[in-house]
């Protein structure tokens, strides 16, 4: 069929659609006569009489109805297909690992900043402590933490973290300040700053505590320390809503905060390039700054200053 006939069919579906020349015309936006005309010309090429007059009203017939049929299905896939190639393009996806707690307790209280400002980007978080197998995974990048290097992969520093001691008000009230060879120990199995490097690096002299409580998970280990078990190592940026509304406080205030790139953001050298990875990276490094400066205002506040340290000078840890 030749391409005219194509544009005839488009008239004859609007037309046997709406049941007049005129309502066609007006959703095509052109005029009566040039509707009139093709579906002429498509009777006259297919030797068929397509439509026959009640009043003022054109009804199909026999041949008109099942030529309808095959149009307006042939005529609705076109336009689905032409929709969903158009949405292609102003949506785009971001496909998003990062650590369990850090995703639960920093990223997820400012998502919402980055989804109202790029409504046309789907964002899909996957939380998992596992690093991501880019040549395997349908992944755009990760939020990893550790001290790396991970080779073949670009790395985009983050978040630089504070580590202290952190306990329950009612738990610092029971023990003393800087009471640590009474503590209990509450330890995050994996975080990089664990408690016997903190101690050598503060001179401090300790044995080993009667309870000490190891967790998975450094959510655990902060909720554990605000029902007051004992006293948590552990990262401002997963504790900062508990410091702030006072379920947290420092176990002491005589020692520094230990500072260090502990938050990396780890894909593919490529996949910067893409317009969905672009937009989300500017935004986590524009809030990432903002929280830096925020720790060292509340820091300073409650009057601990801090040190700053490279994490691959951490001991490895069980």
């Amino acid at each position: 069929m030749r391409d005219n006939n194509l544009n005839s069919l488009v008239y004859f579906e609007a037309v046997a659609r709406r049941g007049a020349v005129a309502l066609a015309a007006e959703e095509l936006r052109v005029s009566a006569s040039a509707v009139s005309q093709q579906i002429k010309t498509l009777e006259l090429q297919l030797g068929i009489k397509l439509f026959r007059r009640s009043g003022r009203k054109l009804i199909l017939t026999l041949q008109g109805e099942e030529l309808y049929s095959a149009a307006s299905t042939s005529l609705g896939i076109v336009k689905n297909a032409l929709s969903g190639l158009s949405q292609n393009r102003e949506h785009s996806k971001l496909n998003l690992r990062v650590a369990p707690s850090f995703g639960v307790r920093w990223l997820a209280p400012r998502l919402h900043e980055f989804i109202e400002t790029n409504p046309n980007i789907d964002v899909r978080i996957d939380a998992a402590p596992d690093a991501t197998d880019f040549d395997r995974e349908i992944m755009d990048l990760d939020i990893r933490y550790g001290a790396g290097p991970w080779h073949g992969l670009a790395m985009t520093p983050l978040i630089q973290d504070y580590v202290i001691p952190m306990c329950s008000p009612t738990f610092l009230d029971k023990m003393g300040d800087s009471n640590f060879e009474e503590a209990r120990y509450i330890t995050s199995a994996r975080a990089l700053c664990q408690w016997d490097y903190w101690f050598v690096a503060n001179n401090i002299s300790h044995s080993d505590p009667a309870h000490r409580y190891v967790l998975d998970r450094s959510s655990m280990a902060i909720q554990l320390a605000m029902d007051g078990a004992g006293v948590v190592l552990e990262s401002l940026a997963l504790a900062q809503n508990a410091i702030d509304d006072g379920r947290l406080v420092p176990f002491s205030t005589t020692y520094p905060a230990m500072r260090f790139g502990s938050y990396w953001i780890v894909c593919p050298e490529r996949h910067l390039k893409r317009k969905s990875v672009t937009a989300f990276v500017n935004w986590i490094r524009e809030k990432s700054d903002v929280y830096d400066d925020e720790v060292k205002h509340r820091l300073a506040q409650i009057g601990i200053k801090y040190t700053q340290i490279d994490a691959r000078d951490f001991r490895p840890h069980a």
